[in-house]
């Protein structure tokens, strides 16, 4: 792994960007963001959980057997950009958020600038774990500040690709190593009838671990003030790549996580997905009927030869602002992501790839896995971590700039402008967004 310098800028910008909005709500009385008083309580407590990993109620059943004094109840929902993070703000306005909530590392920012995470740097065993996990996922937690951590790292998403071996095969369609050939796969899938993958209207994150893997950037940070790049040449390339193939009618455009997506995977329509190493649970689910028929390579690469990932996600356990038992969610939430059973069950249940350093040497990633023909996939993703580019810098409103970029790309999915137009949009909105929020940026 190699992301360290980059989160640490981004970080710095968080503070000041903090700091000037004056978005204290529960902060000391001098407008600082102190550490929570992290004490254990009295008695039986009871913790509220909110995430939408597939089959985390077995995890927090194994829990809960182990520590009858601090019981997790959990409640599952959307992705965190389909619902969970609205649901989150608007909860913690409210003033009823869950004690925990799984929260993605481009969104920390959001909820660090709204003030909506504890800081569990006073809380037993939360700082001194630090050297446990891989230093960027870190970085993504403490934002960079000293004697402050505001989530515990869950997982990575370092992403590949994934393909039907077998229609490949059969079609006698070489398997894609570079964008040119994936384009042109793309044409001959089409004159067998299906599509070579389908483009999400709202995973903008997925579109920018792919602006990612071409060495673009969409934020950085520099003297206290934002620099925002949803327009640079390398994101305007990746742009128009993909506006060629949906022009040319190259790609599906169903809704993703939806029954409509997965029957595209399930019947054979759709025949690459390029996602996230925990993206293997959303096909193996979605599409059971195929098992056996995928494969895992490396992302296409924009010059023949070249080793450079993307990265997608990438979850945090983040103890939300109002919780009354911080310390026995802390410690929850750090069992949850170092316990060796726990991240075994993680993968096993969801593809979780750890955040752990000793979690990348747990034996179930060294396994096949069934689905995908019995291939070590895991082979694959570790490859693609570490050729993952240390320059992509998060923004503090990545929320805002995803929903604003979507309404474009629905435009463009609808048949009206460009996936250009939609980032230029997405521009001019996330800057009006920053400034309005009284953030600096740089023009």
């Amino acid at each position: 792994m190699q992301l360290k310098n980059s989160t640490r800028i981004a970080a710095l910008g968080i503070v000041a960007a903090v700091s000037l909005t004056g978005c204290a709500a529960g902060s000391g009385s001098d407008g600082s963001d102190a550490a929570v008083d992290c004490t254990p309580a009295e008695g039986k407590v009871e913790l509220s959980y909110t995430s939408w990993i597939p089959g985390i109620e077995t995890v927090v059943d194994m829990w809960n057997e182990e520590n009858p004094d601090i019981q997790v109840t959990v409640q599952t929902g959307p992705n965190g950009n389909g619902g969970t993070y609205k649901n989150f703000f608007n909860q913690l306005s409210a003033g009823n958020a869950p004690d925990l909530g799984q929260i993605e590392y481009d969104a920390l920012p959001n909820f660090r600038v709204q003030d909506g995470l504890t800081d569990l740097a006073s809380c037993a065993n939360v700082s001194d774990s630090e050297d446990q996990f891989i230093d960027w996922t870190w970085n993504q937690v403490t934002f960079g500040e000293d004697d402050a951590v505001y989530a515990i790292p869950q997982d990575t998403g370092p992403m590949a690709m994934y393909y039907r071996k077998d229609l490949f095969e059969a079609a006698g369609i070489p398997i894609p190593t570079t964008w040119d050939e994936y384009a042109a796969a793309a044409a001959s899938i089409r004159e067998q009838g299906g599509y070579i993958t389908n483009f999400p209207q709202n995973d903008v994150n997925w579109f920018a671990g792919l602006v990612w893997q071409a060495d673009g950037s969409w934020f950085s940070n520099e003297d206290d003030a934002w620099d925002v790049t949803l327009t640079s040449p390398e994101s305007e390339k990746v742009a128009d790549y993909w506006q060629e193939l949906i022009a040319g009618d190259l790609v599906s455009k169903v809704p993703a996580w939806t029954d409509e997506w997965n029957n595209a995977y399930n019947t054979g329509s759709d025949w690459t997905w390029i996602s996230a190493v925990w993206g293997a649970n959303s096909i193996s689910s979605g599409a059971p009927d195929t098992s056996g028929n995928w494969a895992v390579a490396p992302m296409p690469q924009w010059e023949a030869g070249e080793e450079k990932a993307g990265n997608w996600g990438g979850s945090s356990t983040a103890v939300l602002k109002g919780s009354e038992h911080p310390y026995e969610a802390a410690q929850f939430a750090l069992w949850l992501n170092t316990d060796a059973d726990a991240l075994t069950a993680l993968n096993t249940e969801a593809n979780l790839y750890p955040a752990t350093k000793e979690g990348l040497s747990l034996p179930v990633l060294s396994e096949g896995v069934e689905f995908y023909g019995d291939q070590t996939i895991y082979d694959v993703f570790a490859d693609a971590a570490n050729q993952t580019n240390a320059d992509f810098t998060w923004g503090p409103t990545m929320t805002q700039t995803y929903a604003d970029v979507a309404d474009g790309f629905g435009e463009v999915l609808g048949g009206s402008g460009t996936l250009g137009d939609a980032l230029a949009t997405g521009q001019d909105k996330t800057i009006a967004a920053l400034e309005a929020a009284a953030i600096p940026v740089n023009k």
